[in-house]
């Protein structure tokens, strides 16, 4: 078995395809929603990211064939005054689930986000996704505190 982790070049056309396939496939699995992408999105999501310069992907190549991807983008903490990397999206294909791909394109993230001079990596995971949660810890992910009195980091959005 022949592994690849890349960094995705928003500018290969082979990549623009299989970004939004790969990002679909997560959608449409109960963990991702269960709903598949719109329209927009399949069409417009590469073109949209290369124009975000905080914006990066990684992708994972099992013997050639698109197995997972993880859509990054660069924040910035107040508190230590330096970049930070917030994972939005980790994909593994159902196919190539159990090989440790999670595992190797984390990887890939924290060396560009060393490059990048970054004091962490974030990401939010939902209470009911044991295995991702696994898989996050095994790498060294921990729930978010500043202080025990204050309790953890809930993560919270308001729809537009």
């Amino acid at each position: 078995m022949d592994v690849d982790i890349i960094q995705a070049d928003y500018g290969d056309p082979q990549q623009r395809e299989e970004i939004p396939r790969i990002l679909n496939a997560y959608a449409s699995d109960p963990m991702g929603g269960g709903v598949p992408l719109g329209d927009f999105a399949k069409h417009h999501l590469v073109q949209k990211l290369s124009q975000l310069p905080h914006a990066f992907s990684v992708l994972a190549y099992v013997d050639g064939a698109p197995a997972g991807l993880v859509n990054c983008f660069e924040g910035f903490s107040t508190f230590a005054c330096q970049s930070l990397v917030n994972i939005h999206d980790v994909v593994v294909l159902e196919k190539f689930r159990g090989l440790g791909l999670s595992q190797d394109m984390l990887q890939k993230v924290e060396a560009i986000a060393r490059d990048r001079d970054c004091c962490k990596i974030t990401l939010e995971v939902l209470s009911n996704n044991t295995i991702a949660q696994k898989a996050y810890a095994k790498f060294g992910f921990a729930g978010y505190e500043l202080a025990p009195a204050a309790g953890h980091a809930l993560f919270w959005e308001k729809a537009l």
